[in-house]
Parts: structure tokens; C-alpha cells; sequence
């Protein structure tokens, strides 16, 4: 009797207990990115994923992971169709409109990702300030002010850091290092094949609209 009261226990489902880990992977990838780099969490990460999609499901959100890019993020769910008559739903990660100065660095630093890759070799794209400089430099109308142009590139430079799509590393001994960057492997999601394929169309837009703004500070000056 007592053995048939504990066979039927045992096969009862154990309750859901909430874990500490899960709460600081919900409260690493609201706040940005989670690379492989952080091995204890990455490694948790892989071992809870399960719950933490159905975390994400409450907060309209979806769990995107690249285990051979190495990085995972929270991304909205697409809005419904207005035609359906559903509501609106409210974000809570919300989107940020891009300059066109960091528009066409990431769209740089994407084509010279995908060179790398299909190089072979090293994983990770490292370039030096002055090799993004020249990125941006080549779009620019001749005579464009130098110093001006430095300035812009520092600050599109800083604002791709802050997107996570940039890695500043820790500068070498040499006084003659004006900083390396590394490119994050994240910008493959978020420039995907097909914006890639319509690359040398955007970049005209890009070229296009810099110009403009380059004739205007002319004008004004």
C-alpha cells in the first residue's frame, strides 16, 4: 500500500521553480546582447533556453540565438496587420531611427564582414581607426573639411559601440595606436543576406545624402 502511494507520488510533475540564473540571463538580454564571451551565462543560456523563450512569450518578445556566431538577443514581435484588426501592441524594445553616417558604417562593416568570411581563417574581424576612417572617406565628395571629417567619423565610431556592433579593445604600449575595433558578429542578424544583396543601391543613397549634407555645411559656412 505504502509502495503504491509512492509510485504514484514519484510520477507526479515536480512544480516549476524559478531560478536565479534564469533571472539574471532575462535581465542580461533586456539590457543587450549576450555573447559567448560570458561563458557561465552562454553556457546557462543553452541549458535553460526552453524557459527563457517562455519568459520572453509573455513580454511579446522572441529569443534569437546564434550558437555558431556565437551571441543571443530579445527582439519584438512583429506589430499584427492592421488589416486583421488587431491591436496594437506596445515595445519593449524599442527602435531607434539610424543616422545616415551610421547607417552606411554598419553597411560598411558588413560587406567587409562578408569578405572576411569567405576568406577563411580568423573568426574575428579586427580594423584600426584610421581603416574606418578611409571606409567613410571614399564616400565623401572631394575637399571635405579633414578635421570635420574626423570629428564625424569619431562620433558615428562611438555610436556603433553603443549599438554593440563595435568592441573597442584595450590599446597596445605603442603611443602610435589610435585604437582597434572589433566587429561584433551580431550585425549578421541584423544585416541580413537579402539588405546585403541590395548593398551597392543603399550605398548610392548613402553617397547621395552625405553629399547633400556636405554642400549644405558649405553653404552655411
Amino acid at each position: 500500500m505504502n509502495g503504491a502511494l509512492h509510485e504514484d507520488d514519484s510520477m507526479e510533475a515536480t512544480p516549476s521553480v524559478p531560478v536565479p540564473e534564469l533571472s539574471q540571463l532575462m535581465v542580461h538580454l533586456l539590457k543587450g546582447v549576450l555573447y559567448r564571451d560570458d561563458e557561465r551565462l552562454w553556457a546557462t543560456l543553452l541549458q535553460l533556453q526552453a524557459r527563457v523563450r517562455e519568459q520572453a512569450a509573455v513580454l511579446l518578445l522572441d529569443l534569437v540565438l546564434d550558437e555558431a556566431e556565437g551571441y543571443a538577443f530579445l527582439k519584438s514581435r512583429p506589430d499584427p496587420d492592421e488589416a486583421d484588426g488587431g491591436p496594437r501592441l506596445p515595445r519593449l524594445v524599442a527602435r531607434r531611427p539610424l543616422s545616415y553616417p551610421v547607417s552606411l558604417m554598419l553597411a560598411l562593416l558588413r560587406k567587409r564582414m562578408a569578405e572576411f568570411d569567405s576568406a577563411g581563417g580568423d573568426t574575428r574581424l579586427v580594423l584600426s581607426r584610421d581603416e574606418l576612417v578611409e571606409l567613410i572617406r571614399v564616400f565623401l565628395p572631394d575637399g571635405t573639411n579633414e578635421a570635420r571629417l574626423i570629428d564625424q567619423v569619431d562620433a558615428t565610431i562611438a555610436k556603433v559601440v553603443d549599438l554593440g556592433f563595435l568592441r573597442r579593445l584595450k590599446p597596445t604600449n605603442s603611443g602610435q595606436d589610435r585604437g582597434h575595433y572589433e566587429v561584433r558578429r551580431i550585425l549578421k542578424a541584423f544585416v541580413d543576406a537579402q539588405w546585403l544583396a541590395e548593398f551597392d543601391a543603399r550605398l548610392e543613397i548613402y553617397r547621395t545624402a552625405l553629399s547633400g549634407s556636405v554642400d549644405q555645411e558649405k553653404t552655411d559656412a
